[in-house]
């Protein structure tokens, strides 16, 4: 379920819930996914109250624990950040989105970069060719610009409810 709090320019809802539920598959991830498009300065909020970090970041994801639960956990992305990206990078924000989804949708697979030796930007360059995304994914480019800041965080709210 996408839940666009934020407009973008050129963002078709309907496209990043295609994408995302193509992506989940892909992944072999089970249960819902909410992705929640909103502002940068929530998701700073965000990003305090969970990570303890003051500071906007462009995607957080939220895995909820639990044999019982039908899902799989919540994303929440910076609107403002992927546009940004985007024009930075010379792509549509949709595309921006997507990638961010991608990336979201992994770690609630749990994959983690800053722990894994690498498998999490395999995987994820394997899943950029297989959906087609025209860019390189998240992980990719942060390492061949040599960024030294974590572009996406992956915490868990163990047990807690939307």
């Amino acid at each position: 379920m996408i839940l666009l709090e934020q407009e973008a320019e050129g963002v078709r809802e309907r496209a990043l819930a295609l994408f995302a539920g193509k992506a989940q598959r892909a992944i072999g991830l089970r249960g819902e996914v909410t992705i929640f498009i909103t502002t940068s300065a929530e998701l700073r909020e965000m990003n305090r109250k969970y990570r303890h970090k003051d500071e906007a970041t462009d995607v957080l994801t939220f895995e909820l624990r639990s044999n019982r639960a039908k899902t799989a956990g919540d994303l929440a992305i910076s609107a403002e950040i992927a546009a940004a990206n985007a024009a930075e990078l010379g792509h549509s924000t949709e595309t921006e989105l997507k990638i961010l989804i991608l990336h979201g949708l992994l770690h609630l697979a749990g994959y983690d970069h800053e722990t894994d030796n690498g498998q999490m930007q395999a995987r994820e360059a394997e899943l950029w060719l297989h959906l087609k995304l025209p860019v390189p994914g998240l992980i990719e480019r942060t390492h061949a610009a040599g960024a030294t800041r974590s572009s996406a965080a992956s915490r868990s709210r163990k047990g807690s409810a939307r």
